[in-house]
């Protein structure tokens, strides 16, 4: 190694560090808030909500349910418009809104208060995470993402745990202001919320060009190293020119373009309904966002109904809620792991496969919780589902962010994913029904089980079966095998025609948005 490639090399890893530093540590307290915000009403439950405000029969799964109603509808339209609003300030203003409808669910009373308040939290809660991941995507390269997402994503199987605890605290407040307990958890997590808002606000830079922890030397390393991309010639002007050669089937002009895997500085492209046409119809988004639904069926449901399940194993009150802290543990411990060696081995897909196993290792833990017969190994068992089902949402999170390029088509496939997946928040908040106490909720967590499976064979698809681009492109895109043979057809020069054909878009005047993951040298991440 060169003296100059040391000296990028010392360069690269005080970036990285400083931008870890000053970015990660918002962005999971952030997540922390959400996930205890959202989770809370679980908490409150078995301490006296349904009592206070009447509920009866089913109302407590109604009130789960139009939470994602609302945190749906919001999840794309956040996306394309947080590039206008700048990213760091949006994340902040919706953190601070929601953290604001928080506070004000200890005034609820009755039922219909409780659904008009849950549905306001979705709206103000539905364009964090979608825009997190966009956010991460324009600051750190293609395979150093899910390291950051597993570091911040942890901090929401963190959040089960702190929940938990956080509560019982606060449930030693009770009858203070004649407030009772469950109120004041609402009431103090959400004022917490908004602190935390104002705090990241401090912190995080809307792009690397606003990054006032580095140096003006480092800001520039920062967006040359964002820019470039492992193996790929470096091209300097957000402009793509291309050319058709003679005797060739294209070629890429390099007019100063950028790069394939990053083709343009997202903040420059403006707004075009093509690329999110592009990205609405992305065949990998909707393979993954199934994916990820039946994550997310297991994973809500998990952190919903944690501290009901316990409670019903005999446990109450307090100790009920201390019991809920130590299945997360481990989760969070192997959440991080896989991020590390996933970004290393550049694999994403493959780590589902490996870890979902363990929460269908509800085989060893639903499966035990559906057939124990004692309440040791129904607890026992929630220790292998959380370990099981936290480290593969980085996983999902990071593949789309890989796997697309140009700001409005991947803004669209994240927002879209998500949007898609949290639709499995219908269904995990109606599994867990009342009338299941007596059979240990078995059909509650078969369900789950069910979902699980889904998911994994979906992960497995978006790896190994044949489909590629637009679900509703040519027949012959849909010959293709979309990650492992698309890659091994580019790499044989046989996507060159892409060049050509993109060429001819531009030419006609349908797109000026870049090349993007069309590039026939971009390579999908598996």
């Amino acid at each position: 190694m060169t003296q100059s490639q040391l000296s990028d090399a010392a360069m690269e890893r005080r970036v990285l560090r400083k931008l870890d530093l000053h970015i990660l540590p918002p962005l999971a307290l952030l997540w922390l808030c959400n996930f205890i915000d959202r989770s809370n009403i679980g908490n409150a439950k078995i301490v006296g909500l349904t009592a206070d405000t009447h509920l009866v029969g089913n109302q407590f799964n109604v009130a789960l349910s139009v939470f994602y109603v609302s945190y749906i509808l919001v999840e794309v339209p956040s996306n394309l418009v947080m590039k206008h609003m700048k990213p760091a300030r949006w994340l902040c203003i919706l953190v601070f809104a929601w953290g604001g409808v928080t506070t004000l669910t200890c005034l609820v009373h009755n039922f219909a208060g409780l659904v008009l308040i849950r549905l306001a939290l979705g709206f103000c809660e539905g364009g964090l995470l979608p825009g997190i991941i966009l956010y991460l995507s324009t600051i750190y390269k293609p395979h150093e993402l899910q390291l950051r997402v597993g570091l911040f994503y942890a901090s929401a199987s963190l959040s089960g745990a702190f929940g938990g605890l956080l509560a019982t605290g606060i449930l030693n407040m009770d009858g203070v202001g004649n407030l009772a307990g469950w109120r004041w958890i609402f009431a103090l997590e959400g004022l917490a919320t908004v602190v935390s808002s104002l705090i990241a606000a401090c912190f995080l830079p809307s792009t690397l060009a606003e990054a006032k922890f580095l140096s003006e030397e480092e800001r520039q390393f920062a967006l040359h190293r964002f820019h470039s991309v492992e193996g790929a010639p470096r091209r300097e002007s957000p402009e793509v020119s291309v050319e058709q050669g003679e005797g060739e089937k294209g070629s890429v002009v390099e007019a100063e373009s950028a790069t394939p895997d990053e083709p343009t500085r997202f903040m420059d492209e403006h707004f075009e309904m093509g690329e999110v046409i592009r990205g609405l119809t992305d065949f990998q988004a909707w393979v993954t966002a199934i994916s990820y639904l039946g994550l997310i069926v297991s994973l809500y449901s998990f952190s919903l109904f944690l501290p009901t399940i316990v409670a019903d194993l005999g446990y109450s009150g307090k100790v009920a809620e201390l019991r809920t802290v130590p299945p997360y543990v481990p989760a969070t411990v192997l959440t991080v792991v896989v991020a590390y060696v996933s970004d290393r081995l550049k694999w994403r897909g493959p780590f589902i496969l490996i870890c979902l196993p363990l929460a269908i290792e509800s085989h060893v833990g639903y499966i035990i919780s559906i057939a124990a017969k004692t309440n040791e190994l129904r607890y026992a068992a929630t220790f292998l589902i959380a370990t099981g089902i936290y480290p593969c949402g980085p996983c999902i999170l990071s593949i789309l962010p890989n796997n697309g390029s140009g700001y409005y088509k991947r803004s669209t496939t994240i927002a879209l994913q998500l949007a898609v997946a949290n639709a499995g928040g219908f269904v995990a908040v109606n599994i867990y029904t009342p009338d299941q106490v007596k059979t240990f909720y078995r059909k509650g967590h078969a369900i789950v089980l069910g979902f699980l499976i889904l998911s994994w064979i979906m992960a497995a698809v978006n790896v190994f079966v044949p489909f590629s681009g637009s679900i509703v492109h040519s027949s012959e895109n849909l010959r293709r095998l979309y990650c492992v043979r698309e890659n091994k057809a580019r790499e044989k020069g046989l996507r060159q025609g892409n060049i050509a054909a993109y060429d001819e878009l531009v030419r006609s005047g349908k797109t000026k948005a870049p090349i993007g993951d069309r590039h026939p040298d971009f390579r999908f991440t598996l």
